[in-house]
């Protein structure tokens, strides 16, 4: 599977919806679901947690969980449903995740995790990788990553998404685990150096095509977040630069092709502002977005939104003269 460039999990960003919108934009990128804890999966609707429209792939099932039995039932689940891969949490920060023993805290029970790892590979053939990052609280040294890492190889998995900051449980809340610990791009691109057969990912604070090909001459590949949230057009970007792919999508065709999806979400039930919602930052950058916004705000992103507004977005896009800036 190619992940050279990835889309990271995030919660409340990447459902369903928004990787069908993402995946209008680029064929290549691999994007990943929310978290998904394994007992939600293994007690729940299935089918609500994990059903995924077909064209929404490769993506990759993101969990959460500790228990070796419960995370390897969940992933055999997560196969049956079609994912590409199966990864498991080991960077979520919240008192919440930690409380429930999962996500940045398992990085102080290395031998847990490879029991839980070895566990899922033994009940199924995707790919298994990982997400982590480079330390937690006082433990930053790049030796007790080097040693995290050297335990989670023995149990055969060979893929590593490391994002490149320590997470300071129970100290910071999420958001301040995204910017407060400093960035330490060295230490993965020093795992690269010591894990040459490994296939080693990079993950945080990367904004730019530019940084993408920076972080490609040190390491296998490189996930984004937020960046690919907040200005979802950065992805064509990577699809002509990265990818080599110039057959993009405009602004425009996109949000052609995404109403097809969205008037078949609503006859579902979907609710209008859970598709539309993702596509605020569409025009970022672009004369015209302040409006896009502002339209998609009052009209399309508030819970009771009027569902015949779908049919007079594209009139909307022509009316704020985005059209011309676009494709």
């Amino acid at each position: 599977m190619n992940r050279k460039v990835s889309v990271a999990p995030m919660m409340d960003c990447t459902d369903r919806h928004e990787r069908f919108f993402l995946r209008l934009i680029s064929k290549n990128v691999l994007l990943y679901t929310e978290m998904v804890v394994d007992q939600a999966i293994n007690r729940g609707n299935k089918k609500k947690l994990l059903a995924f429209n077909i064209n929404e792939k490769p993506v990759a099932l993101q969990l959460g969980g500790s228990s070796p039995k419960l995370l390897a039932e969940a992933a055999k689940v997560g196969e049956d449903f079609g994912y590409d891969e199966i990864n498991l949490n080991l960077g979520c920060p919240s008192r919440k995740v930690e409380k429930n023993k999962f996500g940045a805290c398992l990085m102080k029970e290395p031998n847990l995790v490879a029991e839980c790892l070895s566990k899922i590979q033994s009940k199924i053939k995707l790919p298994v990788t990982i997400k982590t990052r480079i330390g937690y609280d006082d433990i930053e040294d790049y030796e007790s990553l080097h040693n995290f890492i050297s335990i989670l190889k023995q149990t055969g998995i060979n893929t590593f998404i490391i994002h490149a900051r320590k997470a300071m449980l129970g100290k910071f809340t999420p958001k301040q685990n995204l910017n407060i610990p400093p960035l330490k791009y060295e230490y993965v691109y020093k795992l690269k150096k010591d894990f040459p057969d490994e296939e080693i990912i990079i993950n945080g604070g990367i904004k730019s095509v530019e940084e993408i090909k920076l972080h490609l001459k040190k390491t296998d590949g490189v996930m984004i977040g937020r960046a690919a949230y907040y200005t979802p057009y950065l992805l064509a970007d990577i699809e002509k630069e990265i990818f080599k792919n110039d057959e993009v999508p405009s602004r425009q065709n996109v949000i052609e092709k995404l109403i097809p999806y969205v008037k078949e979400e609503l006859k579902k039930g979907t609710r209008l502002n859970q598709i539309m919602r993702h596509t605020l930052g569409l025009f970022h950058g672009q004369t015209g977005s302040s409006h896009w916004k502002r339209y998609l705000s009052e009209n399309m992103c508030v819970r009771e939104a009027d569902v015949k507004k779908i049919d007079h977005i594209m009139d909307n896009i022509k009316y704020t003269n985005i059209q011309a800036r676009v494709g």
